[in-house]
């Protein structure tokens, strides 16, 4: 269980996160809403790349924000970006035993927990491949191989559907579905599909211009007037 209270953070005169209280529940948990409204900021607080002015944030029992940023990596902390993270010029395998290498596993396991991660996603492509070797799609899942690789607690997926086709979307569905289940970790993801998000996640929560303006059941959320309104820019019931 995450537990986020009274979360701010300021950039300036900006308030990117007003006073977020939030509790994430295991299994998949999305959050959503427009561009602007603080996800991304909220990710990066979880990973240590942004102090907040004020709040504080459990993670199953322990206070995440007294932890040094490198150390939530070996804690747990894992996450995808919305630009690439991989490298182009080393192998599949490399780019997630790079990931492995700084989690709190030794390296007894690392072979085959990396080779498992790749499986898991799906990846398609022999683990020796080159990155730039690689589609669209492939990269995608790789980012995912290396957010589940070892034994994380928290896996953040941030916008990791985006510009993918119908048919990939739907294997990525799968995959982030069967994280929590395959792994252990509590997933949030930060995505714009809403058929995405009531596909993968149980419960969701929804920011706009810093502030939480709903959380719960997603099916529920998405048929919030205030979510309707902020969020989606129509009337009409999903």
């Amino acid at each position: 269980m995450i537990e986020v209270t009274d979360l701010t953070v300021r950039f300036g005169g900006v308030t990117s996160l007003d006073g977020m209280s939030v509790i994430f529940e295991p299994g998949t948990c999305g959050l959503i809403g427009p561009n602007g409204a603080g996800k991304t900021t909220f990710f990066n607080v979880l990973s240590g790349f942004v102090r907040p002015a004020g709040g504080s944030v459990r993670a199953f029992g322990e206070d995440l924000l007294a932890m040094v940023h490198y150390r939530r990596a070996r804690w747990g902390v894992r996450r995808t970006f919305q630009t690439e993270q991989a490298i182009e010029e080393l192998s599949v395998f490399d780019n997630v035993a790079m990931v492995h290498e700084h989690g709190k596993l030794g390296g007894a396991s690392r072979r085959q927990d990396v080779l498992d991660a790749i499986s898991f996603v799906g990846l398609g492509a022999d683990p020796s491949a080159r990155v730039q070797a690689l589609s669209a799609g492939q990269r995608r899942l790789l980012e995912v191989a290396r957010a589940v690789v070892g034994r994380p607690k928290l896996v953040l997926l941030d916008e990791p559907a985006a510009g993918l086709p119908d048919e990939e979307t739907a294997h990525l569905s799968a995959v982030i579905r069967k994280i929590p289940e395959h792994t252990g970790a509590l997933t949030i993801l930060v995505d714009h599909d809403m058929s995405l998000v009531s596909a993968c996640c149980e419960t969701t929560a929804v920011l706009d211009f810093g502030k939480l303006i709903a959380s719960g059941p997603t099916a529920e959320v998405l048929r919030d007037e205030h979510v309707i309104r902020a969020y989606l820019g129509t009337a009409e019931v999903i």
